[in-house]
């Protein structure tokens, strides 16, 4: 067993400038209104008073390892007897086989929706209805290296949670009648989807980027009516094994409570005699065109989405990972973030900027989205390139470093406060081969880094670097300027052309 000791880090406090500088710009602003009347009202008149920085305390955390290669991952918190529980597997979109993306997310899907139990075929309804019984939900999920069922249960009910989930990812129906329901529903999700302007240009983008590379794939109507039962039980058999797979435990028990039912509950779970698969990695494959505009007349707004390059999660990049992170959060980081601050606080010219980072063994991607108006359209798209390659010269002055390091420190502290927020941190740090102590050192590594740092970063990746763009909407209320000045390296769609399952997104046929 590796046991981390309990990691004591002081967060910085994120309003304390913030609630001076308005007590500061009230009292001068009002004559005759002493500072201590606004002191006095904090949370109504002025904003809540800044408290003192508050450790962060990290629970120590065990890793163990059953006999047939399935990790046991336990935080302690004892201060509810609560559990959450997150069963996963080593397998998720990158592991669909070729041509056929959503398998992993629609075998996860049918996991909930019908298993064996002490040999007995239980259905959707009746799995619901046991796990409602044990006071929780059924939670399943599949992305980007991991496919898990998960559940948040009071203390005393925890084996039988674990038992349901276990029974669940091990024999799953995958029915026939479960899959068709659950097909219809994709293609309408999907139908929506794909009639919004921002929607298709993020998925399109995701194919500028990446190209024909597992991360490339999306999923479209032809290919999850496409889907059948014969691929989910090759997904199930293929990748869901104990040497693929980790359970994660945190909140009110021990690691040798925990090491108890994961024996008992998964410890006849048997590997395969074959050596688990490898799956299949390729960095980005950009298609040659560097902006993409796809026509949707009659749209109400056109979306607009750039991606830049990003660090990958391997090895060789692992001392770029924080002034990376800061690097993204100086450009999207929450509100005041430098391409909101551009787009919507000083043009208005949307509601937001949305977007972050996705780093993978082999190569990354950052990736900005807005929406706005079509006529405004060229306008957020040189904005949001310009700001992008602006930081590898304009790195962020000492305020702006500290604003942005206290948004990433707070939204890590936030998440590591719930069983169920610990619990997907833990999750993370397994599905991307991280150390489980990496964790405890977050935020020393967030704060310390520079300025410069950020500024090396940006220069590296960003400066001179090819940044992919997709703008999707009624290209004719855009106006002609949208691409005309880089139409030698701009290619141009209306949406029925587009085929997302294409790796140059020309519809050539029907595939």
């Amino acid at each position: 067993m590796n046991q981390l000791s309990t990691a004591k880090l002081t967060c910085a406090p994120r309003r304390h400038v913030l609630a001076s500088a308005l007590l500061a710009a009230g009292a001068s602003a009002t004559p005759g209104l002493p500072t201590s009347a606004l002191a006095a009202t904090p949370g109504g008149d002025a904003p809540p008073l800044a408290q003192a920085p508050r450790p962060l305390v990290f629970p120590p955390i065990s890793v163990q390892r059953l006999a047939n290669g399935l990790a046991l991952i336990v935080a302690q918190r004892h201060g509810l007897p609560l559990v959450t529980a997150r069963l996963l597997v080593r397998a998720g979109a990158e592991a669909d086989p070729p041509l056929r993306p959503g398998v992993a997310s629609m075998t996860s899907t049918l996991w909930a929706n019908g298993a064996l139990r002490a040999g007995k075929r239980v259905d959707a309804a009746t799995l619901a209805r046991q796990a409602e019984a044990l006071g929780g939900g059924l939670d399943v999920s599949s992305s980007w290296g991991a496919s898990s069922v998960g559940m948040t249960v009071a203390t005393p009910q925890l084996p039988a949670a674990l038992a349901l989930m276990a029974d669940v990812m091990r024999h799953p129906l995958l029915a026939e009648d479960e899959l068709a329901r659950a097909r219809a529903q994709a293609l309408d999700g999907l139908r929506v989807t794909l009639s919004s302007p921002s929607e298709v240009a993020s998925m399109a983008l995701r194919r500028s980027h990446w190209g024909d590379s597992p991360h490339g794939r999306v999923v479209t109507p032809a290919a999850v009516q496409r889907l059948a039962r014969a691929d989910l039980q090759a997904f199930q058999a293929r990748w869901v094994r104990p040497d693929r797979a980790a359970l994660v435990l945190v909140g009110d028990l021990s690691p040798a409570q925990a090491l108890v039912l994961a024996q008992r509950l998964l410890g006849d779970w048997v590997a395969p005699a074959q050596a688990a698969p490898p799956t299949r990695m390729a960095g980005p494959a950009p298609i040659s065109e560097s902006l993409v505009l796809i026509d949707m007349p009659g749209s109400g707004q056109s979306g607009v989405a750039v991606a830049a390059p990003y660090l990958s999660s391997g090895p060789a990049d692992q001392a770029q990972r924080y002034p990376g992170l800061v690097a993204q959060a100086v450009l999207g980081g929450g509100y005041s973030a430098r391409l909101n601050q551009e787009v919507r606080i000083k043009r208005g010219l949307s509601y937001g900027v949305s977007g972050g980072p996705e780093s993978f063994a082999d190569g990354g991607m950052f990736s900005a989205r807005a929406q706005t108006q079509h006529a405004t359209a060229a306008q957020v798209l040189q904005l949001l390139r310009a700001e992008i390659g602006r930081l590898a010269d304009a790195p962020p002055d000492a305020t702006e470093l500290a604003a942005r390091q206290a948004t990433l420190v707070g939204g890590f502290a936030r998440q590591t406060e719930t069983t169920g927020g610990l619990a997907a941190l833990l999750a993370g740090q397994w599905t991307q081969h991280r150390p489980m102590a990496d964790l405890a050192l977050q935020v020393p590594r967030l704060l310390a880094v520079t300025a410069d740092q950020v500024q090396a970063f940006a220069q590296r990746y960003w400066r001179g670097q090819p940044l992919r763009a997709v703008v999707a909407g009624d290209l004719t209320a855009a106006g002609p300027g949208l691409g005309e000045a880089e139409a030698s390296t701009t290619l141009r769609l209306t949406v029925a052309e587009l085929d997302l399952a294409r790796d140059d997104l020309r519809q050539v046929g029907k595939r």
